[in-house]
């Protein structure tokens, strides 16, 4: 897999999440091997994790499916 493909995918993670939060400046996301990283501001970790984590088990359920199609498995990390 190319790096421009895993690029991709980490920003479409930083897509979904500035959509979600109250502060998109403060939406970071960092890929290390197949390991995303999302980071966001404290008062919106809630809005991104949602309820009873549904929000985010969406949203790794998508970053699977992106990997699916370029022979690749990602993971998603929420980090405070």
């Amino acid at each position: 897999m190319s790096e421009e493909q895993a690029a991709d995918v980490r920003a479409l993670v930083e897509q979904m999440a500035k959509a979600l939060v109250e502060s998109p400046g403060e939406v970071s996301v960092t890929l290390e091997d197949s390991l995303l990283e999302l980071r966001v501001a404290p008062a919106d970790l809630g809005k991104v994790i949602g309820k009873q984590g549904r929000t985010a088990r969406s949203m790794r359920s998508i970053v699977s499916a992106a990997g699916v199609k370029q022979n690749k498995r990602f993971q998603l990390e929420i980090v405070e």
